[in-house]
């Protein structure tokens, strides 16, 4: 009985190990592979020959792998091994070839090679091990060879003006900085002073670790054309300069707001652009059109993945091209901008230039304005709260209460509609008038001193009030609404996102016959306003207002608002609105300068018989310029004369 339960356990045990297997190479490099795959580079290393363990070390493998694979921010990773069809018997070495594939921030990485295993004896068992060395990361990676990542930066596209005049462009700033050994004691006190930075953060940056008696140390960024400040400093003894690449806004103030700067990006710029190519250290648009048109003007950088041989030589594998950013070219004439900025100097306003027969926008002003090149170097003084003319507020932008300057819209709506002629008139006996007692003591007040029949030519010439507020009422309430929409009121399609004009509340007749000249709660965009005059010089077109060179001229925004009659008609009454002695704008009359256009005062006040803030608008043109400019809180009493005299000026020949 025992001999043959001995005999059964011999021949188990002999069955066994016959059946046993011993792992094969292929069978251990697909192991191999599967934990490449999935970037198990510490399982990995387990399975590296004893030579090549020899040569590197584990910590060394694996910080190797994870560092490569992060800086290049390889994606997708499929490494590929098909075993041989027919089983081969090997006695020591085995070869099998392999495939791998990757994305990396350059662009696909693909790559065959071959893989080397050697069978070991390890702790009384035998196996198979990869015998690793560098190649196996790349081919091209010998062991004293480095993988070489580089950005290569994409140049911002320019802002230009029509003539091509550089407004946003890549130019250079002056970096000042100190050479420590020649310093003098007061010199840090200087620095402090004219750079407006802390005497701890001078200090701080001299006392750095890197820093040598003879080595330059950058403290500040600043504008090169600031001549005052360099020559201050340039006084300094130690003090000296470095060129540095900067963007430069070659006409500050004047097309600050329209041109805007940019500025290094931040944390939450980073993370609402995700995915789109930034990293710290890169800028974007802050403001203006540096902003609006970031996706064009950006571009992508570049970047090219290579080994950096032990030879010198280089072998690239992989690389994304450069594309730089895309030009942006305006209608803007930079030298007419300049001149209704200068127009503008020492007050609060705004003013849009167009050509009143193909809608190029000529000039967009906001003034006062501020100094992009300080932005754009992070040299911005604090906003003043207290400061009255608020230069960071872009008024171009906004939309304002437009006074008698609406007077045109409302007899073109009123044509259109048929609730009056051209020579309609009305009777206007007092200053004064209400259409009957509902209105309590609510009453229009005119400025005029016509008495008896006024028609649509006086009143214009004149800016009656009443006649406007009766015309308002005569058209009513839906009509009146209806017939600003179809002038572009609430809907302006245009590059740079302005504020809508708006009509407001129609509550009642009080708010609609007000509104008919210009009170009321409507309110008007500047360059909306300049586009609602083209259809006098356009056969009763209105002119949609365009931005871009590339944008095509004379499209019509609103078709049809009157007939080219009428429109000719009201044409040569705004044209005597400067031309005869008691028009409003008669001081913009010039020998041999054509100029129609209408006056306008706003005010902003809580009630009747309160005095409120004045603005100051003026609307003029001729078949080559047409100008609306606004200026806030005039003088009282003077009501547009200031916004009158300084339109003049632009069309002016000496003005030029």
């Amino acid at each position: 009985m025992l001999k043959r339960l001995f005999l059964l356990l011999f021949l188990s045990v002999m069955i066994a190990g016959c059946t046993s297997k011993e792992p094969t190479p292929e069978e251990r490099f697909a192991d191999y592979v599967q934990l490449w795959n999935e970037q198990k580079f510490a399982d990995m290393y387990k399975l590296l020959s004893e030579q090549a363990k020899d040569s590197v070390t584990k910590e060394a493998f694996v910080d190797r792998y994870h560092k490569i694979y992060q800086d290049l921010e390889i994606d997708k990773l499929e490494v590929q091994f098909e075993p041989p069809e027919e089983t081969e018997k090997y006695d020591a070495e085995a070869s099998f070839p392999f495939a791998a594939k990757m994305d990396s921030v350059a662009g696909p990485i693909d790559f065959t090679h071959t893989a080397k295993l050697v069978k070991e004896t390890r702790e009384d068992s035998s196996n198979w091990y990869i015998d690793w060395d560098t190649t196996y990361i790349f081919p091209e990676l010998g062991a004293n060879d480095r993988i070489r990542y580089q950005n290569i930066s994409a140049e911002r596209g320019k802002i230009l003006d029509r003539r091509e005049n550089g407004l946003a462009i890549n130019g250079t700033a002056m970096q000042i900085g100190v050479v420590p050994g020649k310093l003098g004691e007061s010199s840090v006190q200087q620095l402090s002073d004219l750079l407006e930075m802390a005497e701890e953060e001078i200090n701080k940056q001299l006392n750095a670790s890197w820093v040598k008696p003879d080595l330059f140390v950058p403290l500040k960024t600043v504008s090169k054309n600031d001549g005052s400040l360099r020559e201050e400093l340039f006084a300094i003894e130690g003090v000296t300069t470095m060129e540095v690449g900067a963007r430069e806004y070659p006409y500050g103030e004047a097309l600050s707001h329209l041109v805007g700067y940019i500025a290094p990006v931040t944390a939450e710029d980073l993370e609402r652009n995700e995915g789109k190519g930034y990293s710290a250290g890169d800028y974007i648009g802050k403001r203006g059109l540096e902003q609006v048109f970031e996706g064009q003007l950006k571009g992508t950088n570049g970047v090219k993945i290579s080994v950096a041989k032990e030879d010198g030589s280089e072998k690239v594998l992989a690389e994304k091209p450069v594309e730089h950013g895309k030009d942006v070219q305006l209608t803007i004439d930079v030298v007419l901008q300049q001149r209704v900025y200068d127009q503008l100097n020492g007050v609060a306003g705004t003013a849009a230039a167009i050509h009143p027969l193909t809608g190029e926008t000529l000039a967009l002003v906001s003034a006062p304005g501020f100094d992009p090149n300080a932005e754009v170097l992070g040299n911005s003084r604090a906003m003043e709260e207290d400061d009255p003319l608020q230069p960071y507020l872009n008024r171009f932008r906004l939309s304002y209460v437009p006074g008698s300057v609406i007077k045109p819209m409302t007899a073109v709506i009123a044509l259109a509609n048929d609730k009056i002629e051209l020579e309609t008139s009305f009777e206007i006996t007092e200053k004064q008038w209400q259409p009957d007692r509902s209105w309590g003591d609510y009453k229009v007040t005119r400025y005029t001193n016509l008495i008896g029949q006024v028609d649509l030519e006086k009143a214009m010439i004149f800016s009656d009030n009443i006649y406007f507020a009766r015309t308002a009422l005569e058209i009513g309430k839906d009509g009146f609404a209806d017939g600003l929409r179809k002038f572009g009121f609430e809907d302006i399609d245009y590059p740079y996102p302005l504020e809508a004009s708006q009509i407001g509340e129609l509550a009642n007749d009080i708010a609609l016959a007000d509104s008919g000249y210009g009170q009321g709660q409507v309110e008007m965009n500047i360059l909306h306003l300049a586009a609602t005059y083209t259809p006098f010089l356009n056969n009763g077109n209105m002119l949609k207002p365009i931005l871009l060179m590339e944008e095509e001229q004379k499209q019509v925004w609103a078709e049809n608002l009157i007939s080219p009659e009428e429109a000719a008609a009201l044409d040569k009454m705004l044209t005597k609105v400067v031309t005869e002695t008691n028009g409003t704008a008669h001081v913009a009359r010039m020998e041999g300068v054509p100029l129609a256009g209408k006056t306008g005062t706003a005010e902003i006040k809580g009630r009747q018989g309160e005095r409120g803030r004045e603005l100051g608008w003026f609307v003029a043109y001729n078949t080559d310029l047409l100008v609306s400019l606004m200026i806030e809180d005039v003088q009282t009493g003077e009501g547009s004369k200031e916004a009158v005299t300084r339109v003049r000026n632009l069309f002016s020949n000496e003005g030029q």
